[in-house]
């Protein structure tokens, strides 16, 4: 999922963006009607683009005389649409907004000085009236505002086929406490006659499991601390958690490395996987293969995290020299409202960031989600950019690929102690 920018522009250089935009008004990036707005996302196909095109339809409602111009690129789970925007970015042509997760990511981006500033944006819509001041926070840095959140996502998550622990003897409506207990209950699958109980996709997905493993085996307080140096990479726990990623690596499925998250999902749906750990986007999935929550399907907090919910927001920016500005500032109205926010989480599976959405109006995921987010502690997302800048979760993201062959324990967590030594200083 995450590359960095220097090794991945040549992508874009190569045509990469041309190829996954679509909408064209054929007269420049930043040419054509001042009545248009070029929105660029990585949401190309399946769930996200669904949550996409509801979120289109109703900014096509609220804003008739504005023409919606998609510049989606698709693949790589996002790494090749950065590989685009970088390319864009540095030669002066911004999108009129693009997406970006909420937090630590945008970090590269303000130090560029390639984001407006949206704290009067904010003022001016009274979102720090609907949106919770934790969320504020988390958004907020030296003061300043500089994207606007369409939902909230969890990474936490873990997918349960109700089915196969139910033929292992294990409840599937409880969580294992901690990931010992959990590592039992996969090897009682695998007995079961499933070859691969946990199924798992590419780095970055790699990177999301190690990151619940961590949140487990740290708590909440010293995985937060990891991001800010107050825990240390080579702290004893650290070392637990890569033991214990090493451990649920031996119940994963061979090719992993070559699949996507919406793969690793579908080998649970397909009855070849018991459990999968994905963020709550993957509801959608499970929603279109027609399985009902709590029948052949549940969810829990991953082993060890219950009572924390690992946060994670896809928003919406306004880059400096926007072409379109006022149209831009259209969308993110849009992008915040109550409609708009509804209709995009209503696809997505993911929940809205404003305090006044009605939870009747979500299916059973989401409503659960919706009460943990109000409850629990919240951390950031390693792996969705809401805890560490690009260049530090891209260095993390490398080791952790490389353990995936590897499995040198040791060379892993070194690793992991040089990038948060070049990442903090």
């Amino acid at each position: 999922m995450r590359k960095s920018l220097a090794a991945v522009a040549g992508l874009a250089a190569a045509g990469l963006m041309l190829a996954g935009c679509s909408g064209s008004s054929g007269e420049g990036n930043g040419g054509g009607s001042a009545d248009q707005v070029e929105v660029f996302t990585w949401w190309a196909a399946g769930s996200e683009k669904i949550g996409l095109d509801a979120l289109v339809g109703v900014f096509n409602t609220q804003y008739p005389d504005i023409e919606f111009i998609n510049a989606a690129v698709a693949g790589g789970a996002g790494s090749n649409a950065k590989a685009a925007l970088a390319s864009r970015l540095e030669a002066g042509d911004p999108p009129d907004s693009f997406q970006a997760h909420a937090g630590a990511e945008l970090t590269d981006y303000i130090e560029a000085g390639q984001l407006q500033d949206l704290s009067g944006f904010f003022a001016d819509e009274s979102l720090a009236d609907v949106f919770p001041a934790s969320l504020i926070d988390r958004i907020t840095v030296d003061g300043k505002i500089y994207s606007v959140p369409s939902n909230i996502h969890r990474a936490n998550v873990t997918w349960v086929n109700t089915e196969l622990l139910d033929a292992a003897g294990i409840d599937p409506t409880k969580a294992p406490a901690d990931i010992d207990a959990w590592l039992a209950d996969l090897e009682k699958v695998k007995k079961s006659g499933v070859g691969s109980p946990l199924s798992l996709g590419t780095e970055w997905t790699q990177m999301q499991l190690f990151e619940t493993v961590l949140l487990a085996d740290l708590g909440a307080d010293g995985y937060s601390g990891l991001w800010d140096g107050s825990t240390s990479w080579d702290d004893a726990g650290v070392t637990t958690a890569i033991g214990h990623y090493g451990d649920l690596l031996e119940y994963v499925n061979s090719d992993f490395a070559g699949l996507d998250w919406d793969a690793a999902t579908q080998i649970l749906i397909d009855g070849a996987a018991a459990y999968n750990v994905m963020g709550d986007w993957a509801e959608a999935a499970f929603v279109q293969a027609g399985w009902t929550y709590g029948t052949e399907y549940t969810t829990w907090a991953s082993a060890g995290t219950e009572g924390t919910f690992d946060f994670l927001a896809d928003s919406f920016t306004l880059p400096v020299g926007a072409p379109h500005e006022e149209a831009a500032h259209d969308w993110l109205r849009t992008v915040s409202s109550a409609e708009g926010q509804q209709a995009f989480n209503q696809a997505k599976g993911s929940i809205p960031a404003r305090t006044d959405a009605d939870p009747a109006d979500y299916g059973a995921y989401q409503q659960t989600a919706i009460e943990s987010w109000t409850t629990d502690t919240v951390v950031s997302s390693l792996a969705h950019g809401a805890a560490a800048k690009i260049s530090w979760s891209t260095d993390i993201s490398s080791a952790i690929g490389r353990f995936g062959t590897d499995k040198d324990a040791a060379s892993l967590q070194s690793a992991l102690v040089a990038a948060a030594t070049k990442a903090l200083g």
